[in-house]
């Protein structure tokens, strides 16, 4: 579903599941965004790790939840009356237009899957991006210019399946003086230590915000049982959480020293609900 030439399939699948971690993180990152944008006088440039169809993107800047996703691109049924990519792609392209605003952030995203990041790109929820997988090599000269560009890297749920040294590259890539902020929905299997530890040696200081966040059901017993085994082996209990049938992800805040730490983000980070 992630190597489609658009999005019906992808969320066609994650409808089924639930799938919401965007949703929750959207105020969140939202608040960053508006740090950022205070801090620099100018809009913000969001870099997405594993951006896919460019879901964070959109709904931040086209002010989109994650049930207009779902209606958006989830109801056909492959029938003759379904929309074709360049029908999905010209609808998309007018939202951006009829939302754009003078300090709209600007969204790069980073993906491994070429069909995603295309449609992203062509939509307008993104206006640039590094299509790589940085586990395997460092980023070229001209990735690292549009990864440089990034204020603030947030991601949703690949941190784990990509290792600290991705981030690493990323924190990187541009000049030492001007390293982006960070906001991480890492899911609880995966230890955010090693990430937290390559920060700090980059300069960073990392807040873990209170709260456990649901990102999407189990899409079966295996899944779920496979989960409850690498929790455990980290030594992560699950009762009333991952045992209950969702996966969940925790929010770890990195900023280079000398920042302030928490600032508008602490006002979101109380009273989160848990489905």
């Amino acid at each position: 579903m992630y190597t489609q030439p658009d999005p019906r399939s992808y969320f066609r699948t994650l409808r089924q599941l639930d799938y919401v971690i965007p949703q929750l993180a959207k105020p969140y990152f939202g608040r960053l965004v508006d740090e950022c944008r205070t801090r620099l006088g100018r809009p913000t440039t969001v870099l997405d790790v594993g951006c896919s169809y460019g879901v964070n993107a959109a709904l931040q800047r086209c002010d989109l939840s994650m049930d207009d996703m779902y209606d958006r691109y989830g109801q056909q049924d492959g029938s003759a009356a379904d929309p074709d990519r360049a029908a999905l792609l010209a609808r998309d392209r007018q939202l951006v237009h009829s939302r754009r605003s003078r300090w709209a952030p600007r969204f790069v995203g980073l993906d491994s899957s070429r069909p995603a990041v295309r449609y992203a790109l062509a939509a307008g929820f993104l206006d640039d991006a590094v299509c790589a997988d940085l586990e395997s090599r460092e980023a070229t000269p001209d990735e690292r210019t549009v990864l440089a560009s990034a204020d603030l890297v947030v991601s949703t749920g690949c941190i784990g399946y990509v290792s600290e040294r991705t981030i690493d590259r990323i924190a990187r890539a541009g000049e030492e003086s001007r390293r982006p902020w960070m906001a991480h929905f890492v899911l609880r299997m995966f230890p955010f230590d090693p990430f937290a530890a390559s920060l700090d040696a980059l300069g960073y200081d990392t807040v873990h915000v209170e709260g456990v966040y649901p990102q999407r059901r189990f899409a079966s017993r295996q899944e779920q049982e496979q989960v409850l085994d690498t929790l455990s082996s980290v030594g992560v209990d699950p009762t009333g959480l991952e045992s209950d049938g969702w996966m969940y992800a925790e929010l770890h805040v990195s900023r280079p020293r000398g920042v302030g730490r928490r600032g508008a983000l602490a006002a979101a980070a109380s009273g989160v609900p848990i489905p």
